[in-house]
């Protein structure tokens, strides 16, 4: 059974508001919540910190699904959600799933 979340994040690729992996996300001129996934290499993660502090938003990170599996596109690691409504209601349910990333300051 889908979690929430991963409903959320179904809804929004329907509805086109989102943007798969780094270089795509970087092109935008806002997002309101990057996902990172769990198989993620460091610069992968480095790089999405980066991401977040552009667009002034948090990273969730998918601790069970990767991000290829929940968007359905291979060799994607990080998903950028831009609907904001969709960004608020996932970070309302964050579960064991899905948890607010963390990094450190000295990236």
């Amino acid at each position: 059974m889908k979690s929430k979340i991963e409903t959320y994040i179904g809804f929004s690729i329907k509805a086109g508001k989102f943007k798969c992996g780094a270089n795509a996300a970087a092109t935008l001129k806002r997002a309101e919540l990057l996902v990172l996934c769990h198989t993620a290499a460091k610069n992968s993660a480095e790089e999405c910190v980066k991401l977040a502090r552009k667009f002034r938003c948090k990273i969730v990170l998918s601790k069970v699904k990767t991000v290829e599996e929940l968007t359905g596109k291979e060799h994607c690691k990080i998903l950028a959600i831009t609907d904001g409504s969709l960004a608020k209601a996932i970070l309302e349910r964050l579960d064991d799933e899905f948890t607010e990333f963390k990094w450190e300051a000295k990236i």
